[in-house]
């Protein structure tokens, strides 16, 4: 299966979907490959997708945020943690951590946790 995987999409089935579409799309900036009245799919990089689904629609319910980290590694974690406070979201401490890396956790309007880092 591993040499036939072509793109990964993680789903995201959500009661909050304008406000989760409007995250990702606006404040993140990610692009749509594909929306209808209850699915938006973005592009995260060129073999990875993020889709936010309407629970109301779907057949999986919202799991409320819990269990779950995005992480993104990103060239910069302290310029998109400014980034992020400039447009009003709260973000918590951006830290050095024992790995090397810089990183920072936000959370989506789903409760969904995301972290954001460099190293």
């Amino acid at each position: 299966m591993r040499k036939t995987i072509r793109v990964v999409n993680t789903i995201l089935y959500c009661r909050r979907w304008h406000e989760m579409v409007a995250f990702y799309r606006e404040i993140l900036g990610f692009p749509v490959t594909f929306e209808n009245e209850w699915f938006v799919e973005f592009k995260i990089t060129a073999t990875t997708r993020l889709s936010v689904a309407n629970e109301q629609r779907a057949s999986i319910k919202s799991a409320d945020g819990c269990g779950l980290t995005l992480a993104f590694q990103v060239d910069q974690a302290d310029e998109t943690w400014k980034y992020l406070l400039d447009k009003g979201i709260n973000i918590g401490k951006i830290a050095d951590h024992p790995w090397g890396g810089r990183a920072f956790f936000v959370f989506d309007p789903e409760g969904n946790r995301l972290e954001v880092w460099s190293g």
